[in-house]
C-alpha cells in the first residue's frame, strides 16, 4: 500500500501503480490543484488512518505547505508500517507559491533533524539542481509570468524567448558540473528515510 500524502489532482498516480499493489490519495478539499484524494484530511491534524497501515508513503511539494509539519511527519511515522519508506520532495530556493499556504524553506540539516525527531532513520538527503541550473531556472519562469499584453503580444514574447529558455535549460547542467560547491544552492531536496524499529 502507498500513501500520496497531499496528492491533489493525483498527478503522479498511474506512475505509482506501476509499482504497488495500492495507491491511496490523502488530501484536503482546500486544495489549489483541485482534489481527487481517497481519503480526506488535513495533513496538519492527525490523520484518519489506522497504524501501520502503509508500506510507503510518498509526499511530494507539500512540507513547505503545511504549518505544523513535525506532527505531519510524526502522523506519517505513525501510519507507516515497519521497515516503511518515506519518499519526500521538497522546494528549497523556489518563489512563494498556493500563497497563503507556504509557509516554509528547508535546508538538509533542517530536513534531517525533522526526521530524525519524528522517529526515522537511515534519512537520505538528495540536492536537485546547483546554482546555475537553479538561477537560471528562476529567470525562466520570472520571464514567463512576466508575459503580459493582449494574446498576440504573449505568442510573439514567447516565440522569441523560447530559445532563450532552451539554451538556458541545456547548458544549466554543464555549469553545475563545473561547479564544486553545487549542492549548497540546490533549488530542492529528495528525502528518503525509513521507519525502523529496535527490536
Amino acid at each position: 500500500i502507498m500513501l500520496d500524502l497531499g496528492c491533489a489532482d493525483k498527478p503522479f498516480q498511474e506512475f505509482f501503480e506501476q509499482y504497488v499493489e495500492q495507491y491511496i490519495g490523502v488530501d484536503w478539499t482546500n486544495c489549489l490543484h483541485g482534489s481527487k484524494a481517497d481519503i480526506v484530511a488535513n495533513l496538519n491534524e492527525k490523520l484518519p488512518i489506522k497504524n501501520d497501515f502503509a508500506d510507503t508513503i510518498v509526499s511530494l511539494n507539500v512540507l513547505e505547505h503545511l504549518y505544523n509539519p513535525q506532527l505531519f511527519l510524526k502522523e506519517s511515522y505513525r501510519v507507516l508500517k515497519d521497515d516503511g519508506t518515506i519518499i519526500l520532495h521538497i522546494p528549497f530556493q523556489w518563489w512563494v507559491h498556493e500563497a497563503p499556504h507556504d509557509y516554509f524553506r528547508y535546508t538538509p540539516y533542517g530536513l534531517r533533524y525533522l526526521l530524525n525527531e519524528a522517529g526515522y532513520t537511515d534519512v537520505k538527503v538528495q540536492p536537485i539542481a546547483g546554482f546555475f541550473t537553479t538561477i537560471l531556472m528562476k529567470i525562466n519562469y520570472f520571464s514567463l509570468r512576466a508575459i503580459k499584453g493582449s494574446e498576440t503580444r504573449k505568442k510573439i514574447i514567447k516565440a522569441l524567448l523560447k530559445p532563450f529558455w532552451y539554451i538556458n535549460q541545456k547548458i544549466a547542467p554543464k555549469l553545475d558540473n563545473m561547479h564544486r560547491g553545487w549542492s549548497l544552492e540546490a533549488q530542492s531536496f529528495f528525502v528518503v528515510a525509513k521507519k525502523k524499529i529496535a527490536q
